[in-house]
Parts: C-alpha cells; structure tokens; sequence
C-alpha cells in the first residue's frame, strides 16, 4: 500500500499554487504528480481542508449483506454449490 503523503507536503503545494506557481509547477518543484496537486488545490478551495481523506475501511457489499443469511443457508445445504448456481437463487 502507499504510503500517504504528509499533509506539511500538501500544504507546501498548495501554497505554492495561492502565490501564484501553476499547479504543474508546483508539482514538479515538490516532486508530486499533477494530478495530486491539481486534486489538493482543488479540495483545499472547496472544503479548506488539506489532510488526507481515511484510506481503506471495510469494503463489504451492503447489497450482499442483506442476503447473508440466504446465502448461508444454501452454502450450508449444498456445500459445493457454484457462484453461477447460487445467483440463480
């Protein structure tokens, strides 16, 4: 996984940009992608925030797991039951 960039660098880059660097001159002067800083100005002008957003989390369907429980139950009657058969249910 990468790893985040420090919200010091954010901040850096998006100073640059409000004195008045171009968004790709900035990125190349603190060694970041374009379209980082093109993201963290943006971002910075709608919400004022320069911190990372959460990274991760749970990434469970919650369309599959309102049917947990059916699914089980037909796991547990065939065991070797495909995908294929299981969403014909």
């Amino acid at each position: 996984m990468v790893r985040a960039i420090s919200e010091d660098l954010r901040s850096r880059v998006i100073a640059a940009v409000e004195s008045g660097l171009s968004r790709r001159a900035a990125a190349d002067r603190f060694g970041v992608a374009a379209a980082s800083a093109v993201r963290w100005v943006r971002e910075w002008r709608e919400s004022g925030a320069t911190r990372a957003k959460p990274q991760g989390g749970d990434k469970r369907s919650q369309r599959i797991e309102a049917y947990r429980d059916t699914i089980l139950a037909v796991i547990e009657g065939q065991d070797d039951i495909t995908l294929v058969e299981l969403a014909e249910f």
